[in-house]
């Protein structure tokens, strides 16, 4: 019996950590209860590249239920929307797009015209949208979390953690659950053509039924997943992936382990008191935000707060290691990369 305790041990702990990658973060949570089942790297600060999506997403569907806008309003699409590089739906400034298209846009094509588009008809401005994000990210927890532009693409001083991120993710779940259903989508058609997307995780893993990828160059492959097994969901963030089809392997690794460790909780021996986590903080579970209930004195007041207090940070220290990798390797993949030579999806 001991041999078949040790053996479930190792499995659960071993091969998991990413120690060769400086740029890897993991996160896998119990949804219902928050607890952390497995971190590493989960609060050191990384680029989002498209998981940023989330949050632009996050804010529409609060307009949506707030009557702000309507599923068949037009958005208008400016000169700055369709300068975007891709991944994007290629709109030309002066079309429009709907709303109720826009969703899937951003979820599955990970559209970044689309995502400056939401921003200016919710904030004016793609700028002063971000400071809203951000201003938000601080009222869910997300502490560790800046955003500087709707889209994910490079910006040295837009960096978040996997723990924040699967915060936002719980966020989503729990305050939109009519609108969750969009993140399980894997293609959707616009204007007669059809969009497919990145999140090969949703065909590949049993269970997987949502959220989002991203990428860009300084980042790496990331991806916020959520799947369910014997009636128990896992909320899961991979961070800093070499290649899209490693971090989908990964993730599929760190589920099985963590579905398993779930399924050690109705043990009663020494096992199902192991922990494999480390010393990291819960998340929320899925249960009502109180913090939204005072929401509309955020959205009042956010054009007050100056942006420099929302960004104010004195010790920068994912500035420092790409300094670091400039100077030395140079090919870490943390050095930023021109707008134009990137994509985020």
């Amino acid at each position: 019996m001991m041999g078949v305790c040790m053996g479930m041990l190792l499995m659960l702990i071993g091969g998991v950590a990413q120690a060769d990658n400086p740029r890897y973060a993991g996160l896998v949570a119990d949804a219902a209860s928050g607890e952390v089942v497995y971190a590493e790297n989960a609060e050191a600060r990384r680029y989002p590249a498209s998981l940023t999506k989330m949050m632009t997403l996050y804010l529409l569907f609060e307009a949506i239920e707030k009557g702000r806008l309507d599923i068949d309003d037009a958005l208008p699409v400016s000169t700055h929307a369709a300068s975007m590089p891709a991944s994007k739906l290629w709109l030309r400034a002066g079309d429009s797009i709907r709303v109720g298209d826009a969703i899937p846009a951003l979820v599955v094509r990970s559209a970044n015209d689309v995502a400056v588009v939401v921003a200016e008809a919710l904030g004016g401005s793609e700028t002063a949208f971000a400071q809203l994000m951000t201003v938000r990210a601080r009222r869910m927890g997300m502490d560790s979390t800046r955003f500087r532009n709707a889209s994910g693409l490079p910006d040295d001083t837009q960096v978040t953690t996997a723990r924040d991120m699967a915060t936002l993710a719980v966020a989503l779940m729990r305050d939109f659950p009519e609108y969750y259903g969009e993140f399980s989508r894997t293609e959707f058609v616009f204007r007669g053509k059809r969009q497919r997307g990145h999140n090969r995780l949703l065909s590949n893993y049993p269970g997987a039924d949502g959220l989002k990828t991203g990428f860009i160059r300084a980042s790496g492959f990331n991806v916020a997943t959520s799947a369910v097994r014997d009636d128990r969901r896992l909320i899961a963030v991979v961070m800093g992936g070499f290649t899209s089809r490693s971090r989908d392997e990964h993730m599929a690794d760190l589920l099985d382990r963590g579905f398993a460790r779930l399924g050690l909780q109705e043990r009663t021996d020494w096992l199902a008191d192991t922990d494999i986590s480390g010393p990291i903080a819960s998340l929320p579970p899925l249960a009502v935000d109180p913090s939204r209930a005072n929401m509309p004195a955020l959205l009042a007041s956010v054009e007050a707060e100056p942006a420099a207090r929302l960004a104010s940070n004195a010790v920068d220290p994912i500035r420092a290691l790409m300094e670091r990798n400039a100077q030395g390797d140079g090919g870490s993949g943390w050095g930023l990369q021109n707008a134009n030579q990137d994509v985020a999806r």
